[in-house]
């Protein structure tokens, strides 16, 4: 029985099967930026519990962290040509596959190599499902439908970042509940196993995720690619009416019939159709300039340093980490919000809300931070003295201290108090810099300041040419500890940290509302289909190359500059992002993937497109 003689029997049938269908579609794409935001969110719970027990060192434990990221840009480099290659399907069964394996590899290892190699295969599968999903979802979803559709997988990837968070909470409360009942044998033994438990809650979504993408169709775009016509307008037909499918089917014919003509000389010679063409390279440039300045927001930067950043502005530990799952809930209740906007109000109209709200939002909290800092005092001196024979450093920070140090450095103001002081150490051994965390002289039980080589000196020549390649490691080895700067400043009081904390919030809102949902659109729907996959593979290189140098620039930049800087830089880098997405990106709502490329192609036909 045809598609044509169901729905005249019961109309309604067709229309369910079709719905039900799309829904199933979104779920299993929903289900990849869940698995996203795990392998984004996940080592933060799991971190305190696997540097307590695995016997690592400081330089391995971030390495460790970092391997989800070099995963990540490794497989982005192949995820288009891949996809490409084998099909949008295959590459989301592979791609959780590959994040299925790296759970038991990472839950049951002992030592550095197999935590490494499981943390790296959880990054080659996010790079895969971070372009595979949102190119899936833009091949294959209506035009009317493609925003939401998209939508729900940010909206899902914010909801992987809570859940990772939640999970950190949860075992934070029992670790101390056994802490405060049970011997030191006991609470090592219970820390090794939490941070494997942390990461076998992430196994299901990943199973669910490979079992549902056997179920989908293939791109029916990718199809007519391949010169599978029937095969296309049948997956058309999974999602769509006859009459829908056949004017898609017609404008993908259409689309390609103008190719080749513009292909073919005058002569009757073929050309190939050069990449140099304004179709080409005006939407390539421009979605890679946005996915630039996406990230120069320092999105990822506040996810990762998030507590930290609270514990600094005056929080508690408990109230910085629930501040923290606060920030991930914002996003995503806000990323619904988006949802439910963008295939309304449009694109472009969410990308200037979002960027001018982060704009503010980052502005007032570079303003609450400025004033406190402006009170910081360098106490390098008074630590360089206190450095070991073997040059090393071990420094309890307790209010004695504090004095002691605020004294040894003629200080007589009363901004910074003894009993509520912070200090932070940047040191060196030869070319490699490293750089405490922030201690506090009013946390109770607080572990020292303790600073080795082996924390600073990378393990391997590979290592050292990512982390400096300008170093001698070999001079490193035998050079002297230097301390570079060690900050003595005043902890605010919690109001102060609140109000730091809802500043922050309000950029996670703009943000979500705004660049979260609308950046993968941008990604995908920009790119010309010849060029989509390889495109976009490119664009998100440079994203995370981005994020990248942001999380390696941020701590050592606050230790010398402080966090006013840094959050004033986000504010100006996304003032150039509100700019590019103003003057430069076209609306792009209810258009068909083969009529944005069309806006590109023909510049008389520019305000066609937002029509």
């Amino acid at each position: 029985m045809t598609n044509s003689e169901a729905a005249q029997r019961d109309p309604s049938v067709l229309g369910d099967s079709k719905a039900t269908y799309n829904r199933f579609l979104l779920l299993v794409a929903g289900l990849g930026g869940l698995l996203y935001g795990v392998d984004v969110g996940i080592i933060g719970g799991a971190l305190p519990y696997l540097e307590a027990t695995s016997h690592l060192n400081a330089g391995q434990l971030s390495i460790i962290v970092a391997a989800v990221l070099l995963g990540s840009v490794i497989s982005t480099l192949f995820a288009g040509l891949l996809a490409d290659w084998m099909g949008r399907k295959p590459l989301m069964v592979v791609s959780g596959l590959l994040f299925v394996l790296s759970i038991p590899v990472i839950a049951l290892s002992h030592g550095y190599s197999p935590l490494f190699f499981g943390r790296l295969l959880q990054g080659i599968s996010g790079g895969f499902i971070g372009i595979v999903v949102p190119l899936y979802l833009a091949e294959c979803l209506k035009a009317s439908t493609r925003g939401k559709g998209t939508g729900v997988f940010q909206w899902l990837l914010t909801l992987g970042v809570v859940s990772a968070a939640l999970i950190g909470i949860y075992y934070s409360y029992r670790v101390a509940a056994v802490e405060s009942v049970a011997s030191p044998a006991a609470i090592f033994a219970f820390k090794n196993q939490a941070w494997r438990r942390i990461f076998w809650v992430s196994l299901p979504p990943g199973l669910l995720f490979v079992l549902g993408s056997f179920f989908l169709a293939e791109s029916p775009r990718w199809l007519f690619k391949r010169g599978k016509k029937e095969l296309a307008y049948a997956a058309l037909l999974r999602s769509r009416t006859e009459e829908q499918a056949d004017v898609e089917l017609s404008e993908m014919e259409e689309t390609a019939h103008a190719a080749h003509a513009q292909a073919t000389s005058a002569r009757g010679e073929k050309a190939k159709d050069s990449l140099l063409r304004r179709k080409y390279v005006v939407p390539f440039l421009l979605a890679c300039a946005i996915l630039l300045v996406n990230q120069a927001t320092g999105i990822n930067s506040l996810i990762a340093y998030n507590t930290g950043i609270l514990l600094q502005s005056g929080l508690s530990d408990v109230s910085a980490h629930w501040g923290y799952v606060i920030f991930t809930f914002v996003n995503f209740l806000v990323t619904i919000v988006g949802m439910t906007l963008v295939d309304n109000k449009g694109r472009k109209f969410l990308f200037i809300l979002g960027t001018s709200g982060i704009i503010a939002s980052m502005v007032g909290v570079g303003l609450l931070f400025i004033h406190t800092e402006s009170a910081n005092l360098d106490c390098r001196n008074a630590i360089q003295s206190m450095v070991q024979p073997d040059q090393t450093l071990t420094l309890p920070f307790d209010s004695a201290v504090a004095k002691n140090l605020l004294s040894a450095n003629g200080y007589t103001g009363n901004a910074i108090q003894p009993d509520r002081a912070s200090l932070e150490v940047i040191y060196s051994y030869g070319g490699f810099t490293a750089a405490t965390s922030f201690i506090r002289s009013d946390e109770k039980g607080a572990a020292p300041i303790h600073i080795t080589r082996e924390a600073a000196i990378p393990n391997s020549k590979f290592e050292a040419l990512l982390k400096n390649p300008f170093a001698d490691i070999e001079a490193a080895r035998t050079a002297p500890l230097r301390i570079q700067k060690a900050v003595v400043g005043q902890v605010p009081n919690a109001g102060h940290g609140w109000l730091v904390a809802l500043g922050l919030y309000m950029f996670m809102a703009f943000y979500a509302l705004g660049p979260g949902v609308c950046v993968w659109l941008a990604l995908s729907e920009l790119m010309p289909t010849r060029i989509r996959s390889n495109g976009m593979s490119i664009a998100l290189v440079l994203n995370q190359m981005v994020s990248t140098v942001l999380a390696g620039i941020f701590l050592p930049f606050v230790s010398k500059y402080g966090y006013s800087r840094i959050f004033f830089l986000f504010a100006g880098c996304t003032v150039f992002y509100l700019l590019i997405v103003a003057i430069f990106l076209p609306e792009t709502k209810g258009k068909t993937l083969e009529e944005i490329e069309e806006y590109f192609d023909k510049p008389k036909r520019r305000g066609a497109l937002a029509s």
